[in-house]
């Protein structure tokens, strides 16, 4: 029998147990597994992540898309369409609760006023036949208990925090007569309304100019300390990264493959995609170089790689890379899913940081490293 087909005796489920660790934690996310059924098979979208954010702290969960950073977010929030997708699996403790424990009645009075979230697209987020104000107002309606005249009062306000000019004009007008930057700032100003605890924010800087940006990413910040805010940021933007956050996630094929505080990722990058992503950055000191480019492409999502899912394109794979999978879950070794760092099994220690093909002292050192 399937997983899909009924059974005929009760199923008694064990609710979690809080974990005993850090009290300053206010998100805790332990293996989270989102897959998606589809015509031509499964597909991993987030296959057995960890993360966690203190409070009142920004983290950054970068990478290539497709990673799964959008998938993450939307699993926190419990906002996948099944089907498509399965119930997520594994643990997200929020303030003390597992969210994926919760009925769906519970989550509904969690999203927008205890979490809140920026989508990419503000245009696609906004309903084109309602008034800024009106949307707003009912976001705060739904979660608090007040009057139309008092939720009206709270959008007005929600606006002049995020930098809307004359306020009381704006929440007459529609998301067509705003402009892109201002419609961001609408999307701010609704998950603000309700005073969350924790704003996820993802790829809130998308199709703006970068004069925008850098006026979107600093409202964003000060609407943090004003708030004392937990914020957890979704980006491909490594500048962004660097000037924002404190931690860092970096993900890909659906895994972490590397995290740690933004500093020593970012400065002390020990993952062969790390690197690569941050050696793709263009500069002045390059200028007239060609770019440098992660070579290959990203693995078919219904046939990922075994092992690292890294290893085709990696330059620095040998023989346990395509046989055992070195996540980031060995408390003992730095936070990075690489057998570089770590011994692999059948091993006696740490591989040495030879490029596939590259030439040594007595000889050519192949991937397997033999000569």
């Amino acid at each position: 029998m399937d997983r899909f087909s009924a059974v005929s005796t009760p199923i008694v489920v064990e609710q979690p147990r809080p974990p005993q660790g850090d009290p300053d934690l206010l998100l805790d996310v332990r293996d989270l597994r989102t897959y998606f059924h589809v015509m031509d098979g499964v597909v991993k979208a987030v296959d057995g992540i960890d993360f966690s954010i203190k409070r009142g702290k920004t983290l950054g969960i970068v990478g290539e898309s497709g990673c799964g950073k959008s998938v993450t977010s939307l699993s926190i929030m419990r906002l996948l369409d099944m089907p498509p997708a399965e119930n997520p699996t594994g643990e997200i403790w929020f303030a003390g609760r597992d969210l994926l424990s919760l009925s769906d009645h519970e989550m509904r009075k969690v999203r927008g006023s205890e979490i809140a979230m920026i989508f990419q697209e503000p245009m696609t987020s906004l309903n084109p036949v309602f008034t800024v104000g009106d949307q707003i107002s009912e976001a705060v309606m739904q979660h608090l208990d007040v009057s139309g005249r008092e939720a009206r009062d709270k959008a007005i306000e929600s606006l002049r925090v995020v930098g809307i000019n004359n306020p009381e004009r704006r929440v007459k007008q529609y998301p067509h007569e705003l402009s892109g930057g201002m419609r961001q700032r609408v999307m701010i100003a609704m998950a603000l309304s309700c005073d969350p605890k924790l704003l996820i924010a993802d790829e809130p800087t998308t199709a703006l100019d970068v004069t925008i940006q850098a006026q979107i990413l600093e409202l964003m910040r000060k609407v943090q300390d004003d708030f004392d805010m937990t914020l957890m940021l979704i980006t491909h933007d490594l500048g962004v990264v660097a000037e924002t956050v404190d931690d860092v996630v970096v993900m890909y094929g659906g895994r972490v493959v590397e995290q740690g505080p933004v500093d020593d990722v970012l400065l002390r990058p020990k993952h062969p995609y790390t690197e690569g992503l941050l050696a793709s950055i263009p500069s002045n000191g390059r200028r007239g170089e060609r770019l440098n480019v992660i070579k290959g492409t990203v693995p078919n999502p219904f046939n990922m790689p075994t092992g690292c899912n890294f290893t085709p394109r990696c330059p620095f794979r040998f023989e346990p890379c395509p046989k055992h999978d070195p996540r980031v879950d060995d408390p003992g070794g730095p936070p990075v899913a690489c057998w570089l760092w770590k011994p692999a099994p059948g091993t006696s220690g740490p591989a040495p940081r030879v490029r596939e093909g590259a030439s040594t002292a007595s000889g050519t050192q192949t991937a397997s490293g033999e000569a």
